[in-house]
């Protein structure tokens, strides 16, 4: 779901994009819009719904969040027994209605939607390509392409169009296709992003990025969609296809880390046990003597209880979190420094006072709002501060849907832990192993993609226009 200009890069990883559908339920828009605002997590940019009745499709799409986009008249427009739906953040493009999903285009008078999470690493040379050979692009997003594939392959049926678009494609997708009667579910074999399977009481199949979704509609989970696997669902029932040759896993531990809902189960583990686990064996690995554990609300929060549970040391909230701070507010004056990190967190300054202090973070990724963090406590008169933080040091771009900033913005790329530490003003600084991160999840290191603190990439990008990135395709 990229696009290709450049965006201001932001202090921590961001989150995604996530996917929502439902088949075979006369409220088919209303269920995805509640399975949306469970997924609201993974992207606050933009939120859009297609709705189908087997004749027509109606699609509305706005920049928001889902509750601000969609209201009951809204819904009430988008009528049909199936639905696809998308909240979005773009993780290196322009932020515009124009780009925001599901995306929906008519070709020779069928309709065709996609909402799309992960990203394309050869949309760059697919683009390319297909502009020399005629297509007109009305986005900047490498979603795009793929409807622009679907069309060019459709005369030869819905199944083959899919094993001919995803045969030019490589990269990261857990996406949802939808033409007016007919839902299909597609992971790249890599299987990069989460996307799962679950049934409502009437037989209604649903698909999610995250099991929360289903949760908040009391949909039964089934199973994740497989990687490499395509799930046709129409009138017919559901078909399950896998049209290509299995590759290796490659699934985004940063998912457990800090992008799912502690509620969701991603990748076969839960969330909250992987992320409560991860710091229990940060504890083992990091033996520290303070008066109590605490994390920087919310990104610490799980990590942190299994730190002090398996430490022995008392858990405390130091920092407190401002519920109420928007997404935007008026900046005040230049000599308020470090606003906007206060404004969402405050510390009590009491319990701090004098005492030695260890902050459990899920990463750092620029390290500048941890330093503004760590200077609030020291200013309060803390002692000693520590912090551990829930992950390895990330050092290398991810080229497969995650909004990380180049190498040359990543503290940990150009520095050692020690320097980190100083630059941060911390008393001692720890990052969780890889092998203690893997161990958390409940996998074997070999299912994971951990490019981000390896630099070992799954499938290299292509950054250029060469032929080359379209071996195998027919476009």
């Amino acid at each position: 779901m990229n696009t290709h200009e450049h965006i201001q890069h932001p202090t921590r990883p961001r989150h995604e994009c996530g996917v929502c559908g439902v088949f075979g339920h006369q409220d088919a828009a209303k269920l995805v819009y509640f399975g949306l605002y469970a997924l609201q997590h993974r992207g606050q940019e933009s939120a859009g719904i297609v709705a189908g009745d087997g004749r027509k499709v109606s699609l509305h799409k706005d920049m928001g969040l889902v509750p601000e986009v969609f209201s009951e008249s809204v819904l009430e427009n988008l009528p049909g027994h199936l639905a696809i739906g998308h909240v979005r953040y773009s993780t290196t493009g322009a932020s515009n209605i124009i780009n925001s999903q599901p995306f929906t285009a008519t070709h020779k008078g069928l309709s065709l939607s996609v909402a799309h999470n992960g990203n394309l690493v050869n949309s760059i040379a697919l683009r390319h390509h297909l502009e020399m050979q005629g297509s007109i692009f009305q986005t900047t997003m490498d979603s795009e392409i793929v409807i622009h594939l679907m069309a060019r392959h459709i005369d030869r049926g819905v199944r083959e169009a899919i094993k001919a678009t995803f045969s030019c494609i490589q990269g990261a997708y857990s996406l949802l296709l939808m033409t007016p009667d007919t839902m299909i579910a597609v992971r790249d074999p890599n299987g990069f992003r989460p996307l799962c399977l679950g049934v409502l009481d009437n037989g209604a199949h649903v698909v999610a990025s995250e099991t929360c979704a289903l949760d908040l509609i009391e949909a039964e989970y089934l199973r994740e969609i497989e990687p490499g696997e395509v799930v046709i669902i129409d009138a017919q029932g559901l078909t399950s296809l896998f049209p290509w040759a299995p590759a290796k896993k490659s699934y985004c531990i940063f998912e457990h880390i800090y992008f799912s809902r502690p509620d969701s189960d991603v990748f076969g583990f839960n969330v909250y046990a992987a992320r409560k686990r991860m710091g229990e064996i940060l504890a083992r690995e990091a033996r520290i003597e303070a008066d109590f554990v605490m994390p920087f609300p919310d990104s610490g929060n799980y990590a942190a209880i299994g730190y002090a549970a398996a430490s022995g040391i008392p858990l405390e909230m130091g920092m407190i979190r401002n519920h109420y701070v928007g997404r935007t507010f008026i900046q005040p004056t230049q000599s308020m420094r470090d606003f906007s990190v206060r404004v969402k967190l405050n510390p009590v300054r009491s319990l701090l006072k004098g005492k030695r202090v260890i902050i459990v973070e899920d990463s750092i990724i620029r390290g500048t709002t941890g330093r503004s963090r760590v200077q609030s406590l020291r200013r309060i008169g803390a002692s000693e501060v520590h912090m551990v933080v829930s992950c390895p040091p990330t050092r290398h771009a991810c080229y497969y849907g995650i909004d990380f900033p180049s190498s040359s913005q990543l503290i940990a790329a150009g520095n050692t832990v020690d320097g980190i530490r100083d630059y941060l003003n911390l008393d001692s600084l720890t990052y969780l192993s890889i092998d203690g991160l893997v161990e958390a999840t409940g996998l074997s290191r070999d299912h994971f993609c951990l490019a981000c603190f390896t630099g070992d990439y799954p499938i290299e990008p292509d950054k250029s226009f060469q032929k080359e990135a379209l071996a195998g395709c027919d476009c």
